[in-house]
């Protein structure tokens, strides 16, 4: 339903008529708030089933504890996976007092009032704040930003926010049905989590079992179960309800019997027996038909159903048609959905509210309502059928765009979602592919595909003509790179996206850039699957494009990624040529600049750190590392995760390469932490590989091996091949170290046929100097297969230019040649390659390579 519109002052009287058996709980809630106050934060969180009262417990506690505090209040609503900060946007409205009536220009003022007038330290959280509330201008800085830095920075302002006004009074800020929240909502909440510690902050959270979180091991953590009334407890509230006849007492017995102590079920039958005439009260409570003509119901949800059905025609379909708008609703979108006069409505609205399917709770503007439970909205909507929802549906998407024609961004999700299930198939496609756009614009990768996914499946249903394909392009732009990072760069979801958009894109005579990114969608799967005599033809046909167009950023980009694609190619001099014109280009460039690329393609982080192995493989390992440090120094000032992430994925590789081990750790746990946050699978698994080959080398061989092993499955799994003969090396050589050397060989055998389906072959020589290095390791008499081994390697690097692994693999024929009797061949070849470098000579291999020359000369 939009922003919920947080309660600040209190609900209404709401939950079961009366309240028994959670003095424990209550007593644990009380605690945890006078420490709070005291500024220990604190969070309580509520477990429990359905209907056994969780919201009803954080209700009574907060009517008995109200006082001193400031009270933020979200709830999660059952479609609200898909609509990503629609619980943390409820908070913000909550906590700024924007109302649905305000516009763009009264939000900005409430917002930047508030945060000024709080401590005006806090001034530079204010464009993040904006843009999460859809309120940043065109030529705002925030639009520089790439998206996942966007949405950080946008959560940390809010915890700032939270934190800094906790400093004036105490905050408890509630999160209601944790088991329905989106991913981003839970992002913010694992980042408020992690912060309260020292605040007077009490987080109250309250979920169903099957919900899971990683707070279970903090100090400040309390969690609560509640399980169903027991006997004595249930006995009361009957009591409560019923009073304490003795011609009641079996039908007591039935109740508790039938319920199994569950609260909201025991509620339910009791108000389904007062309106069906079994029970009357005249001064007491009294009982009109024997208890075994009652017949109760098996489930909570077939007596709500049966309570729906024994309404009366009109005030059943407005329920229904409350169900279909949401959990919670506005009476201004009811007015406009119903269409009856505003006095029979509001008498109408009373009656449900005195049946108790819905109650009245006071917003920041229009009177609001919501269900009494979940389950009550869940049964009244099933109840609706189906071609009467979709009108209904679709009845609600007209009145939120009549109600809400200047703020239509802040109900994206809503419009989508009922466009989605009425029948305006258009209006679906449309509403769905403008959410997307949103929630890929603020990173939230899942939420945006379940739109893209949605709108996809509505956008069959439209005639095959031009507006229809232009439709889907759009979907399957603006969707890949959340499709990519979700289903894996590699994954064939990705592949076959791009290239139906490519499909698309040259069926229509459309802008030229739109062309453009669909190719550049297929050339992540050629580069990462890899293919790389297809990445190198579409890489080409990139450039021709952006030449054509005379568009410097898309020439940029394209230069660059044909660069890369010759360096997977082993050539290496045809990439340095390209990542320095790709530099050249990106300096000449006019900043500050606009783009429809994603951000990421233009920062020079990317050409980089790219051209920093490239440079290693050349035989220029201090420059390499000149360059990983620029591109990290680059990344982080920027902000952009992304490339913060990419840079140390690269980063932890040269380190291996450079045998630097506790710097490829620290690149390699950070990878690690950056790609798990970003919900990149593929880095995530490399990064996990490293610190695998970090135990190997630490001397813990078993478990490295089996991480190494693991991790390269997983890799694997996200269609990314790239690299995987590299990794196969390596596992193939700490198995060696072991004495498994059969497995081992096994083992580095396999990526031998990987490089030549690929033609990736910036590994090639490497893969076959660690095979000739296995073979002597399990036989030190049979050389000849080893020599050959060494001396194809030798050949693919001299060809490639590939002076790094030269120098491993001369040295490696050198150490052959000496216990072979060839002193002085092994000393002539490894003088010429070591007099070649210039520089390096700190690194590993080139100690090495000096220790062993100097052995050869004496």
């Amino acid at each position: 339903m939009g922003p919920l519109r947080t309660r600040l002052q209190g609900s209404a009287t709401r939950g079961y008529t009366k309240f028994v058996g959670r003095e424990h709980e209550m007593e644990a809630l009380r605690h945890a708030a006078e420490l709070a106050q005291q500024g220990h934060g604190q969070i309580v969180a509520v477990v429990a089933e359905a209907g056994v009262g969780k919201s009803r417990l954080f209700h009574e506690f907060k009517a008995r504890n109200r006082s001193g505090w400031m009270v933020l209040e979200a709830v999660s609503v059952p479609d609200g996976k898909g609509s990503a900060f629609l619980p943390v946007i409820d908070l913000l409205w909550g906590y700024f007092k924007i109302t649905a009536d305000d516009n763009e220009r009264t939000r900005r003022e409430k917002i930047t009032g508030r945060v000024l007038a709080l401590d005006r330290t806090l001034e530079d959280s204010l464009p993040y704040l904006y843009a999460l509330l859809g309120l940043a201008e065109p030529n705002s800085p925030v639009a520089e930003v790439e998206p996942q830095t966007r949405k950080r920075r946008s959560l940390e302002a809010i915890k700032l926010v939270l934190l800094r006004e906790s400093l004036d009074q105490s905050l408890m800020i509630e999160f209601e049905d944790l088991h329905g929240i989106d991913s981003e909502s839970r992002v913010f909440l694992n980042l408020l989590a992690d912060s309260i510690g020292t605040a007077q902050i009490l987080l109250l959270v309250n979920y169903r079992p099957e919900y899971q979180h990683d707070w279970g091991g903090r100090t400040y953590y309390t969690q609560l179960r509640l399980d169903p009334l027991g006997k004595e407890s249930a006995e009361e509230m009957l009591y409560l309800l019923l009073g304490d006849g003795k011609d009641l007492i079996p039908l007591k017995r039935l109740i508790i019997e039938k319920t199994e102590g569950n609260p909201l079920f025991m509620e339910e039958i009791f108000q389904a027996l007062a309106e069906d005439g079994s029970l009357k009260r005249n001064g007491t409570m009294n009982l009109m038909r024997p208890v075994e003509q009652i017949k109760i119901p098996p489930t909570v949800q077939d007596i709500l159903a049966s309570r729906i059905d024994r309404l009366s025609v009109d005030h059943k379909e407005l329920l229904q048609t409350l169900a279909v708008i949401g959990k919670e609703f506005p009476l201004a979108l009811a007015q406009e959905v119903v269409e009856k006069p505003e006095g029979e409505l509001s008498l109408m609205l009373n009656n449900l509210q005195l049946a108790e399917f819905i109650y009245e709770q006071p917003g920041a503007g229009d009177v609001e309502y919501t269900f009494k439970h979940p389950l009550t909205q869940e049964a009244a909507y099933k109840s609706v059928l189906i071609e009467r929802r979709k009108l209904l549906h679709e009845r609600i998407g007209a009145a939120l765009e009549s109600l809400y024609p200047q703020t239509p961004a802040d109900h994206l999700d809503e419009l989508a979602h009922h466009y989605a299930h009425g029948s305006n198939a258009m209006k679906a496609v449309e509403y769905c592919l403008r959410a997307c756009q949103q929630c890929a614009d603020r990173a939230s990768s899942a939420e945006a595909l379940a739109h893209y996914e949605t709108g996809l499946a509505r956008l069959q249903e439209l005639p095959d003509d031009d507006q229809r394909a232009e439709l889907e392009l759009a979907l399957r732009i603006a969707s890949h790179w959340s499709l990519a990072t979700i289903k894996g760069y590699g994954s064939a979801e990705a592949e076959r996206s791009a290239a139906r958009a490519m499909e698309l894109a040259q069926r229509l005579d459309i802008n030229w850039e739109k062309s453009w990114l669909a190719l550049r969608g297929l050339l992540t799967s050629a580069l990462v699957r890899p293919d790389v005599p297809r990445a190198r033809e579409i890489a080409t046909e990139l450039l021709t494009r952006a030449e054509q167009h005379k568009s410097a950023e898309h020439l940029t980009a394209s230069v660059h990624f044909l660069a890369f694609v010759n360096m997977l190619a082993g050539a290496f001099d045809l990439a340095a040529e390209g990542f320095d014109r790709g530099a050249a280009l990106y300096e000449s460039m006019p900043k500050p600049k606009t783009s429809p690329l994603p951000p990421h393609l233009l920062l020079p982080s990317q050409n980089f750190v790219l051209s920093a192995w490239n440079l290693w493989f050349l035989g220029y390992p201090d420059r390499a590392l000149a360059h990983i440090n620029a591109a990290t120094a680059i990344a982080r000032e920027s902000g952009y995760k992304s490339d913060l992430e990419a840079v140390c994925s690269y980063a932890m590789g040269i380190y291996q390469l450079r045998n630097e081990l506790e710097h490829m750790r620290e690149s390699a746990e950070l990878t690690m932490a950056l790609a798990t946050e970003l919900g990149n699978p593929f880095r995530r698994a490399r990064a996990e590989i490293h610190l695998g080959w970090a135990e190997v080398s630490s001397g813990d061989l078993a478990s490295g091996i089996a991480q190494m092993q693991c991790n390269l499955s997983e890799s694997r799994a996200t269609g990314s091949d790239s690299g995987t003969e590299y990794y196969l090396a390596l596992i193939a050589t700490a198995l060696g170290r072991t004495g498994r050397f059969d497995e081992g060989l096994r083992t580095i055998e396999q990526a031998l046929p990987l490089i030549e389906k690929s033609d990736e072959r910036l590994y090639e020589a490497e893969v076959h100097r660690l095979k000739g290095e296995l073979l002597l390791a399990k036989n030190a008499s049979d050389t000849t297969q080893a020599e050959q081994c060494f001396r194809k390697a030798n050949d693919i690097a001299r060809r490639q230019k590939a002076k790094s692994w030269e120098l491993r693999a001369t040295a490696s024929l050198a150490r052959h040649l000496r216990d072979t009797n060839r002193r002085y061949e092994a000393r002539v070849i490894l003088s010429e390659i070591y007099n070649w470098f210039t520089e390096g000579f700190d690194t590993a291999d080139l100690k090495d390579a000096k220790t062993l020359l100097e052995e050869l000369r004496g």
